[in-house]
């Protein structure tokens, strides 16, 4: 039996917080950060640790959803509310979020995909769907 999303990811913030940012288990060689974002509906604030790749200054995150048909929720939150918090190791950052248009996102999801081979394969199953990849821009 699979446990539940929010289990998961609680599980995963528990454990992010409790050590600096470093996470085991699957995603032990991984990037990982905490999204603070505000329901697109709901307006309640959520947390959802998400694998990230550093570009510059900023932070990509990808809205793969493990390679399912459609967005995951937090995609919706960020465009809805682009001004959003991450938690990065023991810091905490506010970023303004925006979506990769084309030109800028091929370089990075390429790079993604050579880092973390799990991410062509969403790619393969997420088809028709292009798996967003939002730029996380610090904003002082």
């Amino acid at each position: 039996m699979t446990r539940p999303a929010n289990d998961f990811n609680a599980k995963i913030i528990e454990e992010f917080r409790s050590n600096a940012g470093h996470v085991g288990g699957q995603f032990a060689d991984a990037t990982v950060l905490l999204l603070h974002h505000t329901g697109a509906k709901s307006g309640t604030e959520r947390v959802s640790p998400l694998v990230y790749q550093p570009v510059g200054q900023s932070f990509a995150i990808f809205a793969s959803m493990g390679g399912a048909p459609v967005n995951p929720a937090w995609y919706h939150n960020v465009v809805a509310h682009p001004d959003v918090t991450i938690e990065v190791g023991t810091q905490t950052i506010q970023v303004r979020a925006h979506v990769a248009g084309p030109g800028e996102r091929e370089d990075i999801w390429e790079r993604q995909k050579r880092a973390r081979p799990n991410f062509a394969e969403y790619e393969v199953k997420a088809t028709p769907r292009e798996i967003p990849v939002i730029i996380l821009e610090p904003v002082s």
